[in-house]
């Protein structure tokens, strides 16, 4: 995977949600829930960021938000060289087509009514309505052979398919235009785990094959590792940590990196039973009301007083290793 410059930068990127309590009066006013809370980082073409922490730290809207499916309310989103938040309708559809998204739930994310060469062929049809219906077809099932399907399945529908083979569905539909960069939302968190390593070594084939950038969405923290160049923490909103996966996974700097890295199971059972594991203490603060300062404070065992006060900067500590915390040395 060659790393060039950059072709999508975040930056100071802010989702807010409107919550009305259960049982509210009708002019109560509306909570602030920020899920998204200034965040910034870039992607370099050919690359693989890879985002992980726990559910509901903010991962997929941070992630549709990128895509234009729910509102930022500040930042900016550059995509090669413009800011999306600022374009046109006209000009924001017109360069989706090189933006593309694979979903969580393989089979929700099919219309379970439309054959196998419609769902491929639909974003076709949007973007290029003059095509010929001829061409078109042979797109959908040259795509259908990239992706490990039979051309021969193209009039079947997606409850004929097992859970795998939806996946690479979905996985045609978003690459039949052709794009530059693909959001995989937690792709292979419903598949078996023989399933997901077959999806993921066909994500990084083709990665390779079509020049492709992802940003790769997941909990399974052995699967980030294994497909990503650089890997991005996030808490309550916020980034933790960004590092190379090498650095990360083996050098985490940040608390929260430290135990959700000490979780990930080892095969050899006796480096399993030996290694130090870090157990985080106390529940998730709501989104709602977080912490005052650093976010993370309630549940690190090395909060201080200044953690309370102080939300710790977003800081390179060595080469592009970035650490929230006020105590990380480099």
């Amino acid at each position: 995977m060659s790393v060039m410059e950059p072709i999508l930068n975040v930056e100071d990127l802010q989702v807010e949600f409107d919550i009305i309590p259960k049982n509210a009066w009708p002019w109560t006013r509306p909570l602030k829930l920020k899920a998204v809370n200034h965040i910034s980082f870039e992607l370099n073409a050919g690359e693989t960021l890879g985002i992980v922490g726990e559910s509901g730290c903010g991962k997929s809207t941070l992630a549709r938000a990128i895509m234009g499916m729910v509102v930022s309310q500040q930042g900016k989103i550059v995509w090669l060289g413009e800011d999306l938040r600022t374009l046109p309708a006209k000009d924001l559809r017109d360069r989706r087509k090189s933006l593309q998204m694979v979903f969580q739930d393989p089979l929700a994310s099919l219309t379970p009514r439309s054959t196998v060469g419609d769902i491929i062929a639909e974003p076709l049809k949007t973007h290029f309505p003059k095509m010929p219906a001829n061409e078109r077809k042979e797109k959908v099932k040259t795509m259908m052979v990239k992706v490990g399907l039979h051309p021969d399945q193209i009039n079947r529908y997606p409850h004929e398919f097992s859970g795998g083979q939806c996946q690479r569905i979905g996985i045609a539909r978003a690459l039949v235009l052709e794009p530059k960069l693909i959001i995989c939302d937690e792709p292979v968190s419903a598949l078996d785990v023989s399933i997901q390593a077959q999806v993921i070594n066909l994500l990084m084939r083709l990665q390779k094959e079509m020049g492709l950038s992802l940003i790769f969405i997941a909990h399974d923290l052995s699967v980030v590792k294994h497909i990503s160049n650089r890997v991005m923490v996030l808490y309550l909103g916020n980034v933790m940590e960004i590092a190379s996966s090498d650095e990360l996974y083996t050098q985490p700097r940040h608390p929260y990196t430290q135990a959700l890295i000490s979780a990930v199971p080892i095969p050899d059972p006796e480096v399993e039973a030996s290694k130090e594991h870090l157990l985080i203490e106390a529940d998730l603060p709501s989104p709602i009301n977080p912490p005052s300062g650093c976010v993370f404070r309630t549940r690190c065992p090395k909060a201080q007083a200044q953690c309370a006060e102080q939300m710790p900067e977003l800081r390179n500590i060595q080469g592009t290793h970035r650490v929230a915390c006020h105590f990380a040395k480099g």
